[in-house]
């Protein structure tokens, strides 16, 4: 039995998908299921149990003998959001109790953290864990991702095995639900089909043109890989970076998304909105040492690739994974 939480979601209902094609059928998802705009994630899905995310701790004190993994990939992830509390009861509160039920009934766990745990980059983006003191992400989102961070590598008591992951910049299929939280490529496709152009920010900054502001974009195939990989091999416990190692611009993204739909790039620049507009980051890249190091050595997709991927077999006839 494996347990996926955030399973109604964006990343978790992709690797729900991909155990399903794998031959894992006795899966048990945990999510918050009131939300309907999120149901299409899950439907059609082959799985033992839903079980709502206030009563799992209750669940798993019953059930725990028959459970093999735990993918902890359920969080708030609104950036936008500047309520403390929320971010403590659901990012750190939530996920401290999960790792203590692991250590105490001996369950391997895997955690979803975030590349906001970088903030401007001052740092770099490296994942070593001596680096992760020094880190100041730009918003609470970041902020309740890095102090979950720093509390696990403080722990005497660890799950035999662990990892937490750095997600980058993650698109891809049923991220419908996202709203304003949706990937730049979602929102590309929708804009460009609206109105055959797309708006990017304008730079705000002396060392960026416009457009050409940079980030680390995986396609959420990759990133259910990379799930799969630390479930099968269970070794190499810590925090692992999960971008592609390659920093691309949005100019790239759009002129991407624009070949995926067989139109020529139309492509203007808008103001970035003041409400994020210091907050903003111009440049992430991940190293991806550590996990190659760890094992992992499958190529990941291409800006290009995955693009195409995701508008040709999913945006397109509006599909889910």
């Amino acid at each position: 039995m494996i347990i996926i939480t955030g399973a109604a979601g964006f990343i978790a209902s992709n690797l729900v998908a991909q155990l399903n094609k794998q031959g894992y059928k006795d899966l048990v998802l945990v999510d918050d299921f009131t939300h309907q705009e999120k149901k299409n994630n899950y439907k059609g899905k082959q799985y033992s149990a839903l079980v709502e995310r206030e009563k799992f701790f209750e669940w798993l004190d019953k059930e725990h003998k028959h459970v093999q993994f735990i993918f902890h990939i359920g969080a708030r992830t609104n950036t936008a959001e500047f309520d403390r509390e929320i971010f403590e009861k659901l990012n750190i509160g939530y996920t401290k109790t999960v790792w203590t039920k692991c250590v105490e009934y001996g369950l391997p766990f895997v955690y979803a953290s975030s590349a906001a745990t970088y903030g401007s980059g001052e740092h770099g983006y490296d994942d070593q864990h001596e680096l992760i003191e020094k880190f100041m992400p730009l918003n609470p989102y970041g902020d309740s991702k890095n102090d979950f961070d720093k509390w696990a590598l403080a722990q005497k008591k660890k799950p035999f095995f662990w990892a937490g992951l750095k997600f980058f910049n993650v698109y891809g299929p049923n991220e419908y639900h996202k709203g304003r939280m949706a990937s730049v490529v979602y929102h590309a496709y929708n804009q460009i089909g609206a109105t055959k152009k797309m708006k990017l920010f304008r730079s705000h900054r002396n060392d960026f043109f416009d457009g050409e502001q940079m980030r680390d974009f995986i396609y959420v195939k990759d990133v259910v890989d990379v799930l799969m990989f630390l479930m099968e091999t269970r070794k190499n416990s810590g925090i692992y970076n999960l971008g592609t190692g390659k920093a691309r611009t949005f100019l790239d993204l759009a002129k991407s998304t624009f070949a995926a739909m067989q139109l020529e790039p139309n492509i203007e620049f808008i103001d970035t909105p003041e409400d994020i507009r210091d907050k903003y980051q111009y440049f992430t890249e991940a190293k991806m040492e550590k996990l190659r190091e760890a094992g992992y050595d499958n190529e990941f997709y291409s800006l290009e690739d995955g693009i195409r991927d995701y508008v040709v077999n999913y945006l397109t006839e509006n599909n889910f994974n």
